[in-house]
């Protein structure tokens, strides 16, 4: 089993301060695996909330901790590990109520974000457990996922790594990267073939069994059109009143689906950076999705990206889930656009630092200056710049030109 250590690296913290941790991601991402692969330093005991026993076991507190007692220990210490916790009915109840009787219980549950389960969340554990987002591979994760020595190479290059055969193994990991994206059952795949069927199977089996319990039955094939429109849009502003009339939904309910498939981890909406010094182009949001092996079988293309008209698209995608993974704690991304022609890819504000990054998919010759990028931090005093592209990584005019591959760095 191959480990993401950043994921337990952040578990490990969160029981520091917390008795309860929570991981939160869309179907297939690898939640489970992860509380699997955890070394626990105490007795631990897993439990499946898709079992109907299970569940039960959860509706009484005597039921619980006399079963806890015989399959954890007559203490009740160590770790409870609960995959799938949003089966249970009044589980968030229940682990405050655990917790609070028993100081050296801890518990870690994963489940498929949806809105009871944030709400649950909040209103029954406010303050009591640490919340964490699990998304598919980034692009390092499947480096390690595909080749233990490619991945070993990949460490060794920075933003100074000029351009040579070293890298040209990478960049091509990159391109199968963009087109199959990060689930990891896709990843530990090497036949194209097979990557789409898994792909395919994880959209029907698991996203559309999911989204029929919030969707109803004479919204669904308007709620597919939803989603084959947002995978032709990625990096495009939402119009929700377009989409509506493409779909033949009602404004209401494309905004409600919009709102599911963000809570579910399907679709990531970007929101605008507003100042006080220039005016941005309305409120609305831009669309990307949280993996491209699920937009591109949503959209229904696999071919080499040099020959896509959407690469320019896919390219921005992929750089903005390396920052969105890598920012900060309490961080946020955003775009700017404004009506005098000014527009910057993504404004990543990590709290003490604020960077502008800029995405061309393109091969350049020589460094390039782009005017609304330097206006745009002129004017919002911002130090930091960046160029991600394909093959330079150089400093020029006080803005840092880095090649796609190594996105992840920009945050660090």
């Amino acid at each position: 089993m191959l480990l993401r250590d950043k994921y337990l690296k952040k578990i490990a913290a969160g029981f520091k301060t917390v008795q309860i941790v929570v991981l939160i991601g869309a179907r297939q991402v690898g939640k489970t695996s992860i509380m699997k692969s955890c070394e626990w330093d105490k007795n631990h005991l897993f439990l499946n909330g898709q079992d109907p026993e299970i569940a039960t076991l959860f509706q009484r507190l005597s039921d619980i901790e006399q079963y806890l007692r015989v399959y954890l220990n007559d203490k009740l210490e160590g770790y409870l590990l609960v995959d799938e916790f949003q089966y249970i009915d009044g589980i968030s109840t229940m682990m405050k109520l655990l917790t609070d009787k028993h100081d050296q219980l801890k518990i870690l549950c994963s489940g498929s974000s949806s809105l009871d389960i944030l709400q649950h969340l909040e209103e029954s554990l406010a303050g009591r457990v640490r919340t964490i987002e699990v998304l598919s591979l980034s692009f390092e994760e499947y480096l390690l996922f595909q080749d233990r020595n490619l991945h070993k190479l990949y460490l060794t290059f920075d933003a100074e790594t000029e351009t040579s055969a070293l890298t040209e193994t990478v960049e091509k990991a990159l391109s199968t990267y963009l087109l199959y994206g990060g689930l990891p059952r896709a990843a530990l795949t090497d036949h194209p073939d097979e990557k789409i069927e898994i792909l395919d199977d994880i959209y029907k089996t698991y996203l559309l069994r999911d989204v029929r319990n919030f969707v109803a039955n004479q919204d669904f094939v308007g709620f597919n059109k939803l989603l084959r429109l947002l995978a032709s849009q990625i990096g495009s502003l939402v119009n929700v009143n377009e989409i509506s009339r493409q779909t033949g939904l009602s404004y209401k309910k494309c905004e409600e689906y919009l709102y599911l498939l963000e809570q579910m981890y399907i679709i990531k909406l970007i929101e605008p950076y507003f100042t006080s010094k220039r005016k941005v182009i309305g409120k609305m949001k831009k669309i990307y999705f949280c993996d491209l092996g699920l937009r591109n079988i949503l959209d229904g293309n696999f071919n080499e990206l040099t020959f896509r008209g959407d690469n320019v698209a896919i390219f921005e995608n992929f750089v903005m889930l390396e920052l969105w993974r890598s920012k900060k704690p309490g961080g946020s991304l955003q775009f700017y656009r404004t009506s005098d022609g000014t527009e910057v890819d993504f404004v990543l504000n990590q709290l003490k630092d604020i960077l502008a990054i800029e995405c061309k998919y393109k091969n350049l010759e020589k460094p390039v200056s782009i005017a609304s990028l330097n206006n745009f931090c002129q004017a919002e005093s911002i130090g930091k710049k960046f160029i991600v592209n394909r093959n330079l990584n150089v400093t020029h005019n006080n803005t840092k030109l880095i090649q796609g591959f190594l996105a992840d760095r920009i945050a660090t």
